[in-house]
């Protein structure tokens, strides 16, 4: 930008507490430019808007070199003050929340900001970011239909991986860092939390439930909020599928957990259809997820997609009165009493993840294209790991995520009687998944958590 004098306009998207903001925050702060903050507010009227924002322009540590002479009416004369202080050299301007922003205005903040920046801005050097929580309206931002279409660059911000995880623990066994991740989902406001507390994972959950404003506890609280201040119907299936003993719910399953006494069962599932679709391509907290080869919709599950959100509701939704009147102890027996059992499920997901990323670099894995689980029709036989290429399965996997062991002979024999059932498995190499890595001789393949720790290195 102060070399080629020009404008860059960049949307920056991710999870809530993925940490974007405070990234952006940082930068700006460090880079010595003049800028402006400004932060949306839901559903804040259009001149409640343009007051914090004018008033963001004098909280700056380093303001704009403008004055301005009174709040303006509109975003295009904002935009245009903005324009008068990059004249003078470079600034960044950066809209938080943006689509809480864009919701608030009259005559559409998409197409307005298209006609000023290729009016104005883009000729100026001005830095103009704008972050957004709202993950499927921020990805539209970009595409071709859209006024800023070609013209906005995308940076995606998702949570640490594993990997990313293990480097803010330094010392930490990969079977810690995995633990560390399914409680934390990778959010660096929890892990750093985790590091400091300088504890085990279990520890450091006891800790949390005792403080009901603790961010293991309150973090989930002020995320959903954010995400459903107005549908309670989408709430209560994000409960019903994360608090489910086997963490997969069908349709039918998801409708019934919800329905009130004497609801219309019709009426039920259309509200659970409706609020799925909610929560899987706008909001992408919860994902499709079929058996593999599967050629009929009918055998859909569905699963929280972040690993915190799946601990949260499976230990701290449920809980959430007794921690707040001082008993958290009664969370945490819960915890101790079930999470190695909930571990060894909730962890199915980032294993065949770490797979899929494995088969471009390891020769074992060579040619897998997809990575998915497999069960029957009534549900009674499951496989943990498929993985395919496009005309074959060439891996089945069994997944024990034990501290201590691996997989037993037994179950690798079950493994293999398995190949008769799965689609295209005939000749399907057999891989016995575990923290140690142990596996008896019939298995083709073993992998352990340190190995798969590298899938995100």
């Amino acid at each position: 930008m102060r070399n080629s004098g020009t404008g860059q306009l960049l949307s920056v998207r991710g999870r809530r507490q993925s940490g974007k903001s405070t990234t952006v925050e940082r930068f700006v702060e460090t880079s010595g430019a003049p800028y402006v903050y400004v932060t949306g507010h839901y559903r804040m009227p259009e001149s409640a808007q343009l007051r914090a924002a004018t008033e963001a322009i004098s909280a700056s540590r380093k303001p704009l070199p403008i004055d301005l002479p009174g709040v303006p009416n509109s975003w295009r004369e904002w935009f245009s003050q903005l324009a008068l202080a990059a004249s003078e050299g470079p600034v960044i301007a950066v809209l938080d929340e943006f689509p809480w922003i864009a919701a608030g205005d009259r005559v559409g903040l998409e197409g307005l900001l298209q006609v000023i920046w290729d009016r104005v801005l883009e000729k100026l050097p001005v830095l103009l970011i704008l972050i957004g929580s709202d993950v499927a309206m921020m990805e539209r931002l970009a595409q071709h239909d859209r006024p800023l279409f070609g013209r906005v660059r995308e940076l995606v911000m998702p949570a640490l991986n594993p990997a990313e995880v293990a480097s803010a623990l330094p010392g930490v066994t990969p079977f810690d860092v995995f633990e560390a991740y399914l409680v934390t989902g990778g959010y660096p406001r929890l892990v750093a939390s985790l590091h400091r507390g300088g504890s085990t994972v279990a520890e450091w959950v006891r800790e949390s439930f005792a403080d009901d404003l603790s961010p293991l506890v309150a973090t989930g609280r002020l995320t959903l909020d954010a995400e459903f201040p107005d549908s309670d119907a989408a709430y209560r299936v994000l409960s019903a599928i994360g608090a489910s003993e086997p963490a997969r719910l069908g349709l039918g399953e998801i409708a019934s957990t919800i329905a009130d006494p004497g609801a219309v069962s019709k009426t039920v599932e259309t509200a659970a259809i409706r609020s799925l679709r909610l929560l899987a391509e706008r909001k992408r907290l919860v994902e499709r997820e079929l058996p593999a080869w599967a050629s009929s919709t009918r055998l859909r599950r569905y699963r929280i997609t972040d690993p915190y959100l799946r601990f949260w509701f499976r230990y701290v939704q449920r809980h959430v009165d007794a921690i707040a009147r001082g008993r958290g102890d009664v969370a945490f027996a819960g915890f101790e009493r079930d999470w190695p059992s909930w571990r060894g499920r909730t962890v199915e997901p980032v294993v065949r993840r770490a797979i899929e990323l494995l088969g471009a670099a390891d020769p074992r894995l060579g040619g897998i294209e997809s990575v998915l689980p497999w069960w029957t029709r009534d549900g009674q036989v499951e496989v943990d790991v498929v993985a395919a290429d496009r005309e074959r399965t060439t891996l089945l996997g069994a997944i024990k995520w034990r501290e201590s062991g691996g997989v037993s002979r037994r179950e690798i024999d079950h493994l293999a009687v398995l190949r008769a059932r799965v689609p295209r498995a005939a000749d399907a190499a057999l891989a016995a998944i575990s923290p140690s890595g142990e596996s008896p001789v019939q298995a083709d393949l073993s992998l352990s958590a340190a190995e798969l720790l590298e899938a995100w290195r």
